[in-house]
């Protein structure tokens, strides 16, 4: 068998056979060909005398070849049009079993994106080209694992102004989003010894998979009123690193209290232990002063994890980590040896955004986006009777609790669908089922403008119909209920 390119003006790679003789190895290969659409049907072949100069063979052995393939019906022939392949009339294939296509719900109140029409277009696109004017060619080759210096150097300025983080640029690593950073810690703390990794429960179980397939065990760390229990951290002799969302709990959205921060640092300097934290939704507080990053209290024990998913859009793929000293160099070989570097052109863009603080003004222009938003939120549910809205202080959702008798979340989940609208549910963010509070979760992020209060009624009215009658509490953060008693976001 030989493998030839022939080239007709644009290039065909046939496999000829000339085992059982030429004229048949040319037929098959020609057929094959059309049969597998590499030479679709009005495609025009070549003349017989240059396909022969280009295999090799005799002009008549590829007009022979022509001639039985017209008479098959693969080829057509008309004169002065020269030899067509032809449109070949098959027998329908069975049809396939119906698709359920996904259909997008009418009102998306889930929880997990922002906004993504206030992505600020303009001010991107004039970021994008101050950066490329001003940077070199070498800024298109591959890059420095860690990311572009000029974008750890603003974050360092940036996060310790606005997050109290204690870092230099050097112990600042890009990644593409928050899950591959936490990954890339997963997976060095596993390669080191650590056995197991607590995380707050209820929290998000695709955080949970991720550190599961980095190779250490999880660990359930119950979350109540005044955020995640460190107490109860010494019941697990295993765990050497937790993960935690002390600025605005994922899914509760309760702020981790004063003596629960500093008794993790205490845990952390005292089992020479690592902190994770996650700082989400870290930029939107509404009722209260800013809560600094965790780090900030220990910054040896501390990985400070964030992304620009929530602040900008989740399409951009560019988080950061700010890392111990003794983290940086085992983190930067894992990132090394999993992607090389991250996209370099959207970290120049986003450098240029933070220093010419157009960043600042964005995300204070989208806190007061989101507060008028979780405001009507509010204002809007007021008038329910029977349900407790919680975690309202910051961030771009709100947990809805059930009243107890009344209908459940997988039931009002439902009445919502029908209704044209995506909500959150508790349940699924547990690490284990079991008799645990009902609630939903609403996201008031990602619907546009437009359509926001012909969401906000329409889950009204879901609700109301659903809700015995009592009056609607509403606090920044959930009661304190106990160990494990606590009330969806997406990837990042």
């Amino acid at each position: 068998m030989s493998e030839l390119w022939a080239t007709f003006g644009v290039d065909l790679y046939l496999e000829l056979d000339t085992a059982t003789g030429r004229r048949s190895g040319l037929e098959h290969a020609l057929r094959d060909a059309v049969r597998a659409g590499r030479l679709a049907p009005g495609a025009r072949m070549p003349s017989t005398r240059k396909l022969a100069a280009e295999l090799g063979l005799s002009r008549g052995t590829v007009s022979a070849a022509y001639d039985q393939l017209i008479a098959e019906g693969y080829l057509t022939a008309r004169r002065g049009s020269g030899t067509t392949v032809a449109d070949l009339t098959r027998r329908p294939a069975p049809a396939p079993p119906p698709r359920q296509e996904a259909v997008a719900p009418r009102y998306d109140l889930r929880p997990g994106s922002p906004d993504v029409g206030t992505f600020p277009a303009e001010a991107w696109v004039r970021s994008t080209r101050r950066a490329l004017a001003a940077t070199s060619a070498e800024a298109y080759d591959y890059g420095d694992p860690r990311g572009r210096i000029e974008l750890r150097i603003a974050l360092a300025e940036y996060l310790g102004r606005t997050r109290g983080v204690l870092a230099t640029p050097g112990q600042i690593v890009i990644t593409s989003g928050y899950v591959q950073g936490l990954a890339l810690l997963a997976r060095v703390l596993g390669d080191a010894g650590t056995a197991a990794i607590a995380m707050e429960d209820p929290g998000l179980g695709f955080h949970r998979e991720v550190v599961r397939r980095a190779g250490p065990a999880v660990v359930a760390l119950p979350v109540d009123g005044r955020g995640a229990r460190p107490d109860l951290l010494r019941d697990h002799e295993r765990v050497d690193a937790v993960v935690v969302t002390p600025a605005h709990q994922y899914p509760t959205g309760v702020t981790l209290h004063p003596a629960r921060r500093r008794a993790l640092t205490e845990w952390a300097r005292a089992h020479d232990g690592l902190i994770v934290e996650d700082d989400y939704d870290g930029e939107f507080r509404y009722d209260r002063q800013p809560v600094g990053a965790l780090q900030g209290m220990a910054p040896d024990h501390v990985a400070y994890l964030g992304s620009a998913s929530k602040t900008l859009g989740p399409a951009l793929r560019l988080g950061w980590m700010a890392l111990p000293h003794r983290l940086v160099e085992p983190v930067v070989d894992a990132k090394l040896h999993l992607d090389h570097h991250t996209e370099a052109v959207g970290q120049l863009a986003l450098a240029d955004l933070i220093t010419t603080h157009v960043y600042d003004r964005h995300i204070r222009a989208c806190r007061l986006h989101y507060r008028r938003r979780r405001d009507l939120l509010l204002a809007r549910l007021g008038s329910i009777p029977g349900l407790a809205v919680q975690g309202i202080a910051a961030g771009l959702h709100a947990m809805v609790t059930l009243p107890v008798g009344g209908p459940g979340e997988q039931e009002t989940l439902a009445h919502a669908s029908a209704r044209g609208v995506a909500l959150g549910s508790l349940g699924g963010h547990w690490h284990r089922p079991g008799d645990h509070p009902q609630a939903i979760i609403v996201g008031y992020g990602t619907p546009r403008e437009h359509v926001y209060p012909a969401a906000l009624d329409t889950l009204a009215r879901v609700l109301t119909q659903e809700q015995p009658s009592r009056r609607l509490r509403s606090r920044t953060d959930p009661p304190d209920t106990g160990p494990g008693r606590a009330r969806d976001d997406r990837m990042r």
